[in-house]
């Protein structure tokens, strides 16, 4: 039986991130994932996620955002290849928008210039845009192209022969947690299950608050090319009432513009990747962009479905959902990691850096609105 101090299970952007941490601090740590970097499934699959310093739902990921930054930096150093991609980025809305009066107020928190712009102004610097006068818009930097096809290729690297790809199931005991693969077994001091979209599987006590999502994904021919490129245009999201939510990145790979509702779609099963993204399931995302983003606007051209992973809101310390579970497990050596795939991307390197901890100081705590206490079925 072979032995390690922390066994990561799930290797997406969260487990990998918090395998290099472990490794980069000397801890023998394994990870167990029979997902290889590159496959289409996983939370963490696809060329590219977006990077926003400043966060519309919670005014404290500023600070983590530039911690997950100078990581995303670092890797991109070491590397000596592109991990992200500066871009300005237009948020959007109806009047009075919600989403855009918080990511302005957190702007405007860490002493920026207050990034409200006309509708005018921005259609006029981004002339692929067609906004209504009367909507609220910010444009800013600090965000970028998180380029996630790459970050998974350098973690998996990284780690080399410290990487099991090979489906694993657990077993807590007192003193530690049994891990068996299809080959063999293995047992760790401690255990990170960073699993995305199968984690409330393995601890089924968690079904009632993550359930998964199925997300429809496009790629559209631009009608306007030269309005959409890189440089020319921004990452965007689009506020257009409840429960209707649109977001999108340039044409950074000549495959067209991506774009894809950011409200939840139907419940699914953590399997449940397929059918592809029907031209029903499209159908409202190429209306958006037709009525507001004419030049990005054109037949789809590519497809793709994403998971999202979402947390219920909590009761003991009240949210409205959609924060991370970082924490340890009760009464166990199981650390767990729910990182709510709609847009944690981002954060991995902080994330990971905080799983980590919990590994390995066990005076370590991650933020209370981290924490499984916020909820009265762990309190």
């Amino acid at each position: 039986m072979r032995k390690c101090e922390v066994a990561v299970l799930g290797l997406g952007l969260m487990g990998g991130a918090a395998l290099s941490a472990l490794l980069d601090a000397g801890v023998d740590a394994l990870g167990f994932d029979p997902v290889a970097a590159g496959s289409d499934r996983g939370s963490s699959h696809g060329s590219c996620r977006i990077f926003r310093r400043f966060n519309f739902e919670n005014s404290n990921y500023t600070s983590l955002s530039d911690e997950a930054h100078a990581g995303w930096i670092r890797l991109q150093a070491d590397s000596g290849q592109t991990v992200l991609t500066d871009t300005p980025i237009l948020e959007a809305g109806r009047p009075g928008s919600a989403m855009v009066a918080s990511s302005r107020a957190a702007a405007i928190a860490t002493g920026r210039p207050d990034p409200m712009v006309t509708a005018d102004v921005a259609n006029k610097e981004f002339p692929a845009f067609k906004l209504p006068d009367d909507w609220d818009v910010v444009v800013q930097d600090g965000a970028a192209i998180l380029h996630t096809a790459t970050v998974m290729k350098l973690m998996r690297a990284r780690a080399r022969d410290r990487v099991i790809p090979e489906r694993a199931s657990f077993t807590p005991h007192h003193d530690g947690v049994s891990i068996r693969t299809d080959s063999e077994e293995f047992f760790a001091e401690r255990a990170i299950l960073a699993l995305g979209p199968w984690l409330p599987r393995a601890l089924p006590q968690l079904g009632a608050l993550l359930n998964v999502t199925r997300q429809a994904v496009g790629w559209f021919a631009p009608g306007s090319p030269d309005t959409v490129v890189s440089g020319r245009f921004p990452i965007f999201i689009l506020d257009r009432g409840p429960d209707d939510t649109v977001y999108g990145f340039p044409d950074f790979e000549q495959r067209g513009v991506k774009a894809a509702p950011h409200n939840h779609g139907p419940v699914v099963g953590p399997d449940d990747w397929g059918p592809q993204a029907t031209d029903a399931e499209l159908r409202p995302i190429g209306a958006a962009l037709a009525a507001l983003v004419p030049g990005a606007a054109g037949p789809i051209v590519d497809r793709d479905v994403c998971l999202y992973t979402n947390t219920a809101p909590a009761d003991i310390r009240p949210d409205a959902g959609e924060e991370f579970i970082i924490d340890r497990w009760p009464e166990s050596r199981l650390i767990v990691c729910s990182a709510c795939s709609g847009h944690g991307a981002k954060f991995a390197p902080a994330i990971g850096q905080r799983l980590a901890r919990l590994a390995t100081d066990p005076s370590y705590q991650a933020e209370p609105f981290f924490q499984l206490s916020r909820y009265s079925q762990f309190a």
